[in-house]
């Protein structure tokens, strides 16, 4: 097998150049590029077997004669999972799911081939790192497998795919792709070049034979899924499993998806039998909070097409550092420094000798600016001492001149305040076009309206 030279490899966006540079001309990363082994060229039967693996070996054909009809889907067992992957499983689809080590990532997939096997499917579970006997324990703590799972501890992506194409399974789950090696590519498990000819090899198997991929991802410290960014342009649907260790629920959220919505979230809560759906988050979100407290504000968000309640918190407190600090957690930082200024202009707060801290309760990660009028009355119910009545859930967007701007699905945000006992929503004009029962409309048309309405209190 002859090779090729040495080359350097950028790990955010793939690309190549046949010498180290400090700064990726195609994404702008500083320091991104490794080097890579030399890269094997194949010859004789490896390319002959490289051209047969491609995923449809007919020649091009019109579109209009292409068949329109939809594949049927298959239910993961989990309406919440489904819900992420826009209505459940696509035959032939690749999916990578990422997330934090030990967060449940495993779990959650064990869990998704134990309810497709029970459901009568065969699935296979490729695990390089467990053996046979650990998956099996870990089965058995969270229920009983069925016949139609099969495990295999494998990291030979060759073997992965021919056990693949003699089972023919509904679902393969690859755990984790970091793992796999191709024996025919140059360098270690996890190397830019396994990671990416891995994957490959994985995406043909599932569009050329029908089978249904999930593959799982580490990721860097700063979050992201690690290798090369090219590896999410390659996947039909990338996951983000997200959670705080010291919280119990976890939440799916999906940043790609070639066959659904991306503003769909899935929520489980992780216990000792494993992961179990969570069909009201509300009652998650806001379960805990004490009432009456200065800096409590109930927020209603929308989340693809579910409504649901999530407490947010403030603090101001004065500081000595000549510039105040400004801590979102679970928030966007500029979107708090820009309502903390919005304040000081428009509603005369002296927030300039404060430090102020926001945190969306329960860990999760609010980013719709529909949040901005609780973020906005949490801050000045803290550096005022004011609380909210306990029964009051508030939305809107505050824009730069202090107005209260309109947000899309009032109507469905009030129902759901109102469905679990809110008697009073605080929305921007127009919100609600028709009276709600059980729960009273408040306008408010800049923030100066909604600040009095705390004071009124």
């Amino acid at each position: 097998m002859k090779t090729a030279g040495t080359a350097y490899r950028c790990g955010d966006c793939g690309y190549v150049s046949l010498q180290w540079l400090g700064r990726c001309p195609e994404c702008g990363e500083w320091n991104s590029f490794i080097a890579e082994a030399a890269t094997p060229v194949k010859s004789g039967k490896s390319k002959a077997k490289a051209a047969r693996s491609g995923i449809s070996s007919g020649l091009p054909q019109p579109l209009n004669v292409v068949s329109a009809a939809e594949t049927p889907r298959f239910t993961s067992g989990y309406e919440e999972l489904d819900r992420v992957l826009g209505g459940g499983i696509v035959p032939g689809s690749l999916v990578l799911l990422g997330g934090e080590p030990g967060i449940g990532k495993s779990t959650l997939l064990l869990q998704l081939a134990l309810r497709v096997a029970d459901a009568g499917e065969t699935v296979l579970i490729a695990s390089g790192e467990e053996s046979e006997k650990q998956v099996r324990m870990r089965a058995d703590r969270l229920g009983q497998a069925a016949d139609g799972l099969y495990v295999a501890a494998e990291t030979n992506i060759e073997r992965i795919i021919q056990s693949a194409e003699t089972l023919t399974p509904s679902v393969l789950v690859v755990d984790s792709i970091q793992t796999m090696s191709d024996p025919e590519t140059s360098g270690g498990a996890g190397s830019l070049n396994q990671v990416k000819e891995c994957t490959h090899r994985l995406l043909t198997a599932a569009k050329s034979g029908g089978t249904a991929v999930f593959i799982v991802g580490h990721v860097t410290k700063e979050g992201a899924i690690a290798g090369p960014r090219v590896l999410e342009h390659m996947v039909d649907t990338v996951l983000y499993f997200e959670g705080e260790r010291h919280q119990s629920h976890r939440i799916v959220r999906a940043v790609k998806n070639r066959f659904g919505s991306t503003d769909e979230i899935g929520v489980f809560d992780m216990g000792d039998s494993g992961l179990r759906e969570v069909a009201n988050p509300s009652e998650i979100f806001i379960a805990d909070r004490r009432r009456g407290t200065p800096g409590s504000v109930v927020v209603a968000s929308i989340e693809g097409t579910r409504s649901f309640l999530v407490e947010l918190q403030a603090l101001a407190a004065p500081t000595s550092l000549a510039y105040p600090r400004r801590v979102a957690a679970g928030l966007d930082y500029q979107r708090l420094a820009l309502l903390t200024a919005v304040l000081e202009r428009r509603a005369g707060l002296k927030l300039g000798t404060q430090d102020v801290y926001v945190s969306a309760a329960g860990g999760l990660k609010i980013v719709e600016p529909a949040a901005d009028l609780g973020i906005a009355l949490a801050i000045a119910s803290a550096f005022k001492g004011k609380p909210l009545t306990a029964e009051t859930v508030v939305f809107g967007e505050i824009g730069l001149s202090g107005e209260v701007r309109f947000v899309s699905h009032a109507e469905r945000r009030i129902k759901e305040a109102a469905r679990l006992g809110f008697k009073t929503a605080i929305v921007p004009p127009g919100a609600a076009k028709t009276g709600i029962k059980g729960i009273d409309i408040i306008e408010v048309t800049n923030v100066r309206d909604a600040l009095n309405r705390l004071s009124a209190n």
